[in-house]
């Protein structure tokens, strides 16, 4: 059997992919695991061999230590921008593009940039540069994964409010954990080479917590072991003929009470089984543009948004019977696992049988419904 013939299209997407820079990512548990020392020495130790490298954003956080490792490596100025009467310091992304090195270091990356920036975000800031074909060495902490949100503020009591989206993570050519033990992270801390002295009392009652720590560990120790399984199965492959596997599709309504909680589960089991995701929204005919309201059509925007951010492919049907298209929309895509939320339908749509939950229920032959109750996500230890 002769292979399928590749279009120029495929050819050319294999160009660019060429010329797009390569991503490394430094990723620790906590401030103090030394991401930004270990950056600054991979740096020098490039430096040393001839490689082009310029610090685009490199966060010493005061530490005499990490200045004095910088030496005399490049270090591209920041750009100083107003803001509610204060100076901030912000990545000088253009800067960096004029400049483009082979290697760029970009510290802190779930940073969120002054209002006035190119990008709302820095990791979107990282994007740019790999898409100008700039290899960018980066650092972050795994509380920052988007889709860990929930599960870090129930376990630590913590609201972490700068995220960068899973997808960002997934795009890494190349993911180092940095492991310390807790113990040898709290004497850092005590020591004055985390954080200023008189922050260290608050810090080990809040964040620094035995409890916190051990928590945030074990995720990170995992996630990166996932990360470096996806790799390696893309790897594989790669090598192998392609195979039909299951997607995921989040069934979302124009206001769910959890949006946010339902579109992190789904990027995750998207993420565990190494997969493509969708986000499908059905518009009745009660809720035609001209007819929602005006706050729902707010949530259902900002949720539509939170979806691409995670890496989803948001999809927008229309049809008065929703469970219906969601199920012919599954079938006809190749998905696997469905993801809803248990949803507090009026008690007379179950009455008459028109409740989409119970008809997914009824009707999913040969699909893995997962129905999530976010009462027991909020009580769970």
């Amino acid at each position: 059997m002769n292979p399928p013939r590749k279009s120029p299209q495929d050819f050319l997407e294999l160009v660019e992919r060429g010329r797009r820079g390569r991503l490394k990512l430094y990723v620790g548990f906590a401030a103090g695991v030394g991401k930004t020392w270990r950056m600054l020495e991979e740096a020098r130790a490039l430096d040393q061999r001839g490689v082009d490298v310029v610090g685009a954003l490199v966060e010493t956080h005061g530490r005499a230590e990490t200045a004095a490792l910088i030496g005399d490596l490049e270090v591209v100025p920041r750009r100083r921008l107003e803001y509610r009467g204060v100076t901030v310091e912000e990545m000088d992304l253009e800067a960096v593009l004029a400049r483009h090195p082979q290697v760029a270091l970009v510290d802190e990356i779930p940073h969120t940039n002054v209002p006035g920036s190119k990008n709302r975000k820095r990791y979107q800031d990282v994007l740019d540069l790999l898409e100008a074909g700039v290899n960018v060495i980066g650092a972050l902490n795994i509380q920052h994964l988007d889709s860990l949100n929930d599960l870090i503020a129930r376990n630590t009591g913590v609201t972490v409010r700068e995220t960068v989206p899973d997808s960002f993570l997934e795009q890494a050519d190349q993911v180092v954990n940095l492991d310390l033990a807790v113990e040898d992270l709290q004497e850092r801390l005590k020591a004055g080479k985390i954080y200023p002295a008189d922050k260290v009392p608050w810090a080990l009652e809040h964040f620094f917590q035995d409890r916190n720590l051990a928590t945030l560990r074990e995720l990170s120790l995992r996630e990166v072991a996932e990360s470096l399984d996806r790799s390696a199965t893309a790897a594989r492959n790669a090598l192998q003929p392609p195979r039909a596997a299951g997607r995921v599709m989040v069934c979302m309504s124009s206001n769910p009470p959890r949006a946010a909680m339902l579109l992190r589960r789904g990027s995750r089991m998207a993420g565990r089984l190494n997969t493509d995701w969708y986000v499908v929204y059905v518009e009745t005919p009660e809720e035609a543009p001209t007819r929602i309201d005006a706050e729902s059509q707010r949530h259902l925007l900002a949720n539509i948004e939170k979806a691409r951010e995670l890496g989803a492919e948001v999809v927008r049907l229309k049809s008065s019977e929703p469970a219906r298209s969601l199920l012919d929309f599954a079938r006809s895509h190749a998905v696997s696992d469905v993801v809803v939320g248990r949803s507090t339908e009026p008690r007379w749509r179950q009455v008459l049988g028109r409740s989409v939950l119970q008809r997914l229920l009824a009707d999913s032959a040969g699909l893995d419904l997962h129905v999530i109750s976010f009462e027991d996500e909020e009580r769970r230890p």
